[in-house]
């Protein structure tokens, strides 16, 4: 296991964090990351300022010197800290209980990313479907005999495509500027219909 002040940090990460700064402020939040230069990524931070007043306007006040201290509270949100201004930092509280089963990630569902299988139509099952053997119905959205819409091979580059020339009927071959390349572009065919 790696030692530092990384590995260190990597404990706490989901933790709320006291964050003391130069200026005298104090940051709690949720810590979500940070990085080589010890900048802190916080999520609903909130800022406490400490306010002093000295109070009184006579002899008697200057020599006594009351000063009211009141405390400023200011919620932030997400933040980032500038670990330049960071002079200390102390664990408020272990993690949420939201964040306790697991990660703030919502887990997978129906939403969940996965590959498509692009490029490769697999074999139809033995009702005609498509999938591994299963026997049952296919997925929902993919038709009776192949993939779903939009979901067949991948283009390859020089075969088929938009503006390439039927196949050759009767095995005669495409004229021979037009060659597995498509059509040329306008302005740029053989004969005198340019500009």
């Amino acid at each position: 296991m790696p030692s530092g002040k990384g590995s260190k940090l990597l404990r706490y990460i989901e933790h709320r964090l006291r964050v003391s700064l130069a200026d005298g402020r104090v940051i709690i939040g949720t810590f979500l990351a940070f990085d080589k230069h010890l900048n802190l990524v916080l999520v609903d931070a909130e800022e406490f300022r400490t306010l002093k007043n000295k109070k009184g306007g006579g002899a008697a006040a200057a020599r006594a010197a009351i000063i009211e201290e009141r405390q400023e509270k200011r919620s932030l949100g997400l933040i980032i800290l500038r670990g330049e201004n960071v002079v200390s930092v102390a664990v408020e509280g272990p993690p949420p209980p939201s964040a306790a089963g697991g990660s703030r990630v919502n887990a997978g569902g129906p939403g969940m990313a996965r590959g498509a299988g692009r490029g490769v139509v697999p074999p139809p099952n033995s009702n005609g479907g498509v999938g591994g053997g299963g026997g049952g119905p296919p997925p929902p959205g993919v038709p009776m005999g192949g993939a779903p819409m939009g979901l067949g091979a991948a283009p390859v580059h020089g075969v088929g495509g938009m503006g390439m020339p039927p196949p050759p009927v009767g095995g005669v071959p495409p004229p021979p500027g037009m060659m597995g390349r498509g059509m040329p572009p306008p302005g740029m065919g053989r004969g005198g219909g340019g500009y």
